[in-house]
């Protein structure tokens, strides 16, 4: 079972992706165009080029997973576009955001880490 946890790191592919590609196809993409391990853990996020669906490739340690979900009306209105590089990486509560085909950016969260100041 896939786990999404504030910890779980995750990556969105910035360009589309052939939606004929399997476990074995993403994985590859994952190496040769996202310079990225499909073994380490992360939540790979692909996207259609008529962005009415999302593939999800993860590796649990034990094997792949493949989750797909497809738009019954409608588009992902919002995709992460960077000049510089081909993914963009996702908190947990932006990723949830993305599936229910929001704008990530727009979704406040308290900062990851926070400092603790001990009382002198």
């Amino acid at each position: 079972m896939i786990q999404v946890s504030p910890q779980t790191r995750i990556l969105v592919a910035v360009d589309a992706v052939d939606f004929r590609n399997g476990i074995d196809g993403l994985a590859r993409v994952c190496l040769e165009q996202l310079q990225a391990d499909p073994f380490s853990g992360r939540l790979f996020v692909f996207r259609n080029r008529r962005r009415t669906a999302l593939k999800i490739l993860a590796y649990d340690g034990r094997g792949f997973w493949l989750c797909q979900k497809r738009l019954s009306r409608g588009r992902f209105g919002f995709w992460p576009v960077s000049p510089t590089g081909v993914t963009k990486a996702l908190e947990a509560h932006e990723f949830y955001v993305l599936l229910a085909g929001g704008d990530p950016a727009s979704a406040p969260a308290a900062p990851v880490w926070r400092p603790v100041s001990v009382p002198g």
